[in-house]
């Protein structure tokens, strides 16, 4: 009996040790549509520093990231790269963060041409204000997900399931939606 649990135990334990799906720094909720976007400072990939109070009488597309140069996060970046000038006409900033240094950032974005800040949030203590801190593949990340914050400095709209392909063009829609609202 002892050796048929070990034989069952053990993978389970092994893949939650290799994969490291277990969340860390997630002691906050998500930051919730209506409520105040939580503030922050962080350096972008030249090292200038960016807060929220930057952006306040604009929209806001702060979205969160795992990791520079990886291909789900290029596509998704390339994606706001290919559809920049729309955002812009709707008055609209994005702002990509995840938790790699300004150096990284530096590097993808040179590599990728994008035209938006990204930020660094070595810390975590951004992704961890907006409940996107993480652990995956035994590293501490950014969950992919976006937050749409509107020119008040409140959340007005959450993705915690995002496609890196089709993503940008679904935040576009409903910022049009959010902006022409009265």
């Amino acid at each position: 009996m002892k050796r048929f649990i070990t034989f069952l135990v053990l993978p389970v334990v092994a893949a939650v040790a290799i994969f490291g799906f277990t969340a860390v720094g997630v002691a906050n909720d998500a930051a919730t549509v209506g409520q105040p976007a939580p503030e922050f400072e962080l350096p972008d990939q030249n090292g200038q520093l960016h807060s929220l109070e930057d952006y306040r009488d604009q929209w806001v597309v702060l979205y969160f990231y795992p990791k520079d140069d990886t291909p789900g996060c290029t596509t998704e970046a390339c994606e706001f790269r290919d559809n920049v000038f729309a955002f812009r006409e709707l008055n609209a900033q994005i702002l990509g963060v995840s938790l790699d240094d300004s150096k990284s950032h530096k590097a993808f974005a040179e590599e990728y041409a994008l035209p938006f800040p990204l930020l660094a949030d070595t810390e975590g203590t951004t992704a961890t204000a907006y409940g996107v801190k993480t652990r995956m593949f035994g590293m501490t990340v950014a969950k992919r997900q976006t937050f749409i914050i509107a020119p008040d400095g409140t959340i007005a709209k959450h993705y915690a399931n995002v496609d890196p392909e089709t993503h940008p063009i679904q935040v576009l829609g409903d910022l049009e939606l959010l902006s022409a609202a009265p």
